[in-house]
């Protein structure tokens, strides 16, 4: 039985990392993978170097080195609380439980050391499934994938929260493309 329960855990262990039905291998081999709802991804931490998408030139550089512009457009600049950054929205527009990705571009760089975390839909989080940014060194800037809560609220908004370094948070929003 306790044998049973530690297959058991290593499985859901397993699962949890992946995030989807694919090896390691063959995102690494690859760089996108599809969820079983039909969304394509790039791996950006996964291109093999020197491979890319239609339009972008990686010259033998990493997955981490490269312009990663895939399907971004920019929803300008927004401030929060005195704190001007620049957002752009990437994986088409906004839709009912489907993932969108930000892209934040904070005023000062600081190497990652800022925790930026966005979500989908209203500013008490209701049905909203909070990602948290990796930071991108090579553009630095942080990616965010979120999930919009199904169904969506009648104001939708992107809210994006700042963890700076030395503790303080800023909490603001900025209209999705829908």
């Amino acid at each position: 039985m306790r044998q049973m329960f530690t297959i058991l855990a290593v499985f859901v262990g397993l699962t949890v990392v992946t995030g989807c039905e694919r090896s390691a291998e063959q995102h690494t081999a690859q760089g996108t993978h599809e969820h079983a709802d039909g969304t394509t991804h790039t791996d950006h931490d996964t291109e093999v170097a020197g491979e890319h998408e239609e339009g972008h030139e990686h010259d033998g550089e990493t997955g981490e080195d490269h312009d990663h512009a895939h399907d971004e457009v920019s929803l300008g600049t927004v401030t929060i609380d005195d704190m001007e950054m620049e957002l752009a929205q990437g994986h088409g527009k906004i839709e009912a439980g489907k993932e969108g990705h930000l892209v934040v571009k904070l005023p000062y760089s600081d190497n990652g050391e800022t925790v930026v975390r966005a979500w989908i839909g209203t500013e008490d989080r209701t049905l909203s499934l909070v990602g948290k940014g990796e930071y991108a060194p090579s553009h630095d800037d942080y990616d965010v994938h979120a999930v919009a809560p199904d169904p969506l609220p009648e104001k939708v908004m992107w809210w994006i929260e700042i963890e700076k370094p030395d503790g303080s948070k800023i909490v603001g929003s900025a209209e999705p493309l829908k």
